[in-house]
């Protein structure tokens, strides 16, 4: 087959040439214009659609000022949070005719900055971003202001970008921390272990404060020694509960900075031949749908994972209706609620 064989894409000349009449008219037809009877129209726009024609999506972003496409910026959706909060923002964009498109940066700013870049080219209506962890580590925001120069409405999901200025939806992540750490202040604990998420990050770090904040408020010891860092996945629980129960004084009780590395320290704990929760009481953050089904079941602070999506999406279609130049950047805080479950429901 020759390179000559690929097929022709036609366009609204052709099909103006095919029934002798100008452009303007086959648009019109096209574009169900009641100036057009209704036998042209449905004569035109069925030889468009057998002849495969497409409407040139571009062009009619450049008439309409809008391309009906938002961009999601995520550092990864293997997690239920991700893809919950991915399906708020599709419950109130798709109907009014919006295409999500989804961009994953594994955490990498180099990532980032590029889809931050074709996103732009494709001169998307609005960018949805959780920011990565180099982001955060180099303080570099170039590409960050580059889409507020184009007067594109940036939404934060998830994790804050402090000191920017740019609309965000995020989760108090400080109370849900505080008030896990208490419940196991109340179930009896007394050496409470924590497993942070990395330095730096946003939701990381408000975990951590409210962890430390809450023991010292109850007058309880800060040990460095009971707080290993981890990330967020469930291998990364692994060596760090190895560290805490080979101490000599190992917790009786351990925070993890979200589900997933409590999935792996329960491994581990389970491998030591201790109990949960009699020896070691655990609590997780995200609530995530597994939690309940685990042996033990996992007691677990829950985000409103959906809820920071449909919010998301409130915020920037209120920047439409008033403007974005006149609507000064919110950023939303939605509450946490602790799930007691058996891990850390003591008799």
């Amino acid at each position: 087959m020759s390179l000559d064989s690929t097929p022709k894409i036609i366009t609204i000349k052709d099909i103006a040439q095919k029934f002798k009449c100008s452009p303007s008219t086959v648009s019109r037809a096209l574009n169900n214009h009641p100036l057009i009877n209704i036998e042209t129209r449905n004569t035109i726009q069925e030889y468009a659609r057998r002849m495969g024609y497409q409407k040139n999506s571009v062009s009619l972003s450049l008439l309409n000022k809008s391309t009906k496409i938002i961009g999601v910026i995520l550092p990864n959706i293997s997690h239920f949070h991700e893809a919950a909060m991915v399906n708020g923002l599709q419950s109130v964009l798709q109907p009014l005719g919006y295409l999500v498109n989804i961009c994953i940066t594994n955490e990498s700013q180099i990532l980032e900055k590029e889809y931050v870049e074709r996103l732009l080219s494709n001169r998307v209506d609005a960018i949805f971003m959780s920011v990565s962890q180099e982001t955060y580590d180099s303080k570099d925001h170039s590409h960050l202001e580059q889409i507020l120069k184009r007067n594109i409405p940036l939404i934060f999901i998830d994790r804050e970008y402090d000191h920017f200025p740019a609309f965000g939806v995020t989760i108090n992540d400080y109370q849900g921390a505080y008030r896990a750490t208490q419940h196991l202040i109340e179930v009896g604990c007394k050496r409470i272990a924590h497993l942070r998420g990395p330095k730096g990050l946003t939701v990381a770090e408000q975990r951590y404060k409210g962890y430390i904040d809450c023991l010292i408020d109850h007058r309880l010891p800060v040990n460095e020694t009971l707080i290993a860092e981890a990330n967020f996945n469930i291998e990364s629980g692994l060596m760090p509960t190895q560290y805490l129960l080979n101490l000599k004084d190992r917790p009786d009780g351990i925070f993890g900075v979200n589900d997933q590395v409590c999935f792996g320290a329960l491994k581990i704990i389970k491998e030591y031949a201790l109990n949960v929760p009699t020896d070691i009481a655990l609590v997780g953050f995200d609530n995530s749908p597994i939690a309940e089904y685990f042996q033990p079941s996992l007691t677990s602070v829950k985000r409103q994972s959906k809820q920071i999506g449909t919010e998301a999406a409130r915020l920037f279609i209120e920047s439409l209706t008033s403007g974005s130049s006149s609507v000064s950047p919110q950023n939303c805080v939605l509450d946490s609620e602790l799930i007691v479950r058996d891990s850390s429901r003591r008799s």
